[in-house]
């Protein structure tokens, strides 16, 4: 009995709080916005991955030729080498040591580069994107804007509504 009398309070304060809470709840408005979504549709988005293939197809273009090139060198060692005199095999060997040691290194490179570029141009989508959630939100009178979420109903997805609005905000910029 003693252990109901203390826990008395908190049944009644639970209780009250039932009654309440489905007042409330129906006021407060919640949204989702799908971040992946508005990279791979917004017109800054697309453009953003447009300039960084223009900025780096070239460099793209250069390892993949030096890759080409060293795989045909190995395979031409590998069909020579039996017939090579022992110095020679061992300064082509040691050549395409080298060579293979550069390619690793400029694809490491331009994978960082490529990388944090990528970063770069996300990170300004992404505060356009939170700009324009954050006016949708005032202006519908949005509680919460969620980015994340294990499961959203789809009624509560404002994701069109950002991407449209970025897009038709000068041209997504």
């Amino acid at each position: 009995m003693k252990s109901f009398a203390r826990h008395f309070p908190l049944a009644v304060l639970l209780g009250s709080m039932a009654f309440t809470v489905p007042a409330q709840a129906q006021e407060f408005k919640a949204g989702f916005v799908n971040t992946d979504r508005i990279f791979r549709e917004a017109n800054s988005a697309k453009a953003a991955q447009t300039k960084l293939e223009q900025e780096f197809s070239r460099r793209e273009k250069e390892l993949v030729d030096q890759g080409n090139a060293l795989k045909s060198a190995t395979e031409k060692f590998e069909r020579e080498a039996p017939t090579m005199a022992e110095s020679q095999r061992v300064t082509r060997q040691r050549q395409l040591v080298d060579q293979d040691r550069d390619f690793q290194r400029k694809r490491r490179e331009f994978q960082e580069d490529l990388t944090a570029r990528k970063n770069e141009e996300l990170s300004q989508v992404l505060e356009r994107a939170n700009r324009v959630v954050k006016q949708v939100a005032e202006a519908e009178k949005y509680d919460v804007i969620l980015q994340e979420a294990v499961y959203i109903n789809p009624k509560h997805d404002i994701t069109e509504k950002v991407i449209k609005a970025m897009n038709s905000a000068g041209n997504g910029k």
